[in-house]
């Protein structure tokens, strides 16, 4: 694949992504992790409008489906440590330089959220990676899920009238990873905590009940499903423990069970701190590209070729914390990444050799 590589900004501490469709134009989001601001920039990666200022603390941020210019986003989520007051906001944008934003719901320690749809309803999964703590590094409080039908108007809500969560799994140490996707069709969820990879699939009618099914009891930070070798099968990618410096694509055996096929074959020492993800077509391929924060810090894109795992470097010495992926007017694949150990969201514009 080649890389050709653009900086939209210099942001501190910058983490989340997403797409957004904004006056019928596509444009993406960066904001950052701290007490720093929200980019809205265009599909060519300049900056447009500044979203917000603070509060921060954004870790996940997605575009109401089929609502122009209206978003969810944590906020105040600025650490583990310090996530206590996090949220979920609705933003919407009004006017040029004008973003109404509300509060949706509390949810303390949220990390990730998604909007799944099953049967024309919507539904909102939200991901707290704890439920409590007393001092610093306190993990004796696992984190949950928990959902709720989302209303096609969210404009009721407000601080005082929040969209209300329900928890429909608990007991999740270090629930730290998510990835929507579809299987046949069918939006589902990949989440991934101490107690390994689960699959979340939303109820067939609003009353129903979650499907959640364990893929494998590895610990997980972060997963992924990906039919890397074309056999009709998805294999699970994942990154071990929590932040950790293990990457490993899982295959299934003739017993329906997921056991490791491959392993990163970089020295751990200088994987430390696995966390960017993102998988699905890139460039013609079927790739799972992978960030790391600490060691060289690199971006790379795994691949299944001739056989075996192939990968290549996107960049060096970045610190990439997360990852999105969009085509462009020109059909090309850019990749969009929050290089947060220095400071800057940068795009990658990625064609086959």
């Amino acid at each position: 694949m080649k890389i050709e590589k653009k900086v939209i900004c210099n942001l501190n501490k910058c983490y989340a992504m997403a797409e957004l469709i904004d006056g019928g134009e596509r444009r993406f989001l960066v904001a950052a992790e701290k007490k720093d601001p929200c980019y809205l920039c265009s599909e060519e990666g300049e900056v447009l409008e500044t979203v917000w200022t603070e509060p921060g603390g954004i870790m996940t941020m997605q575009q109401v489906p089929g609502v122009d210019g209206q978003f969810l986003s944590t906020q105040r989520f600025f650490s583990p440590n310090d996530s206590k007051n996090a949220s979920i906001a609705v933003v919407t944008h009004k006017g040029k330089d004008d973003w109404e934003i509300r509060t949706l719901c509390d949810a303390p320690f949220v990390h990730r959220f998604g909007i799944l749809e099953r049967n024309g309803t919507r539904y909102l999964l939200v991901c707290c990676l704890k439920s409590g703590h007393q001092y610093k590094n306190d993990w004796r409080f696992p984190g949950a899920c928990y959902a709720s039908a989302l209303p096609a108007d969210l404009s009721p809500f407000n601080a005082d009238n929040q969209l209300k969560l329900t928890k429909i799994k608990d007991g999740m140490l270090r629930n730290h990873g998510y990835r929507g996707m579809k299987i046949n069709g069918q939006d589902v969820a990949v989440v991934g905590c101490e107690e390994g990879t689960f699959l979340f699939t939303p109820p067939a009618k609003p009353q129903g009940e979650w499907e959640i099914q364990q893929l494998c009891g590895v610990p997980a930070s972060d997963s992924i499903l990906l039919d890397f070798d074309g056999d009709g099968q998805l294999e699970l990618g994942a990154i071990s423990p929590f932040h950790g410096a293990s990457l490993t694509v899982y295959h299934l055996d003739a017993f329906g069970n997921y056991v490791p096929q491959w392993k990163l074959p970089i020295p751990e020492a200088d994987t430390e701190f696995l966390h960017a993800t993102w998988s699905g077509t890139l460039a013609g391929k079927e790739a799972w590209v992978v960030g790391w924060r600490k060691g060289t810090r690199e971006t790379i894109a795994v691949t299944y070729e001739n056989g075996a795992y192939q990968t290549q470097v996107i960049d060096r010495n970045t610190g990439c914390a997360n990852l999105m992926h969009f085509v462009n007017k020109d059909g090309k694949d850019v990749l969009v990444a929050t290089n947060r150990e220095i400071d800057e969201a940068a795009m990658y514009i990625v064609t086959a050799e």
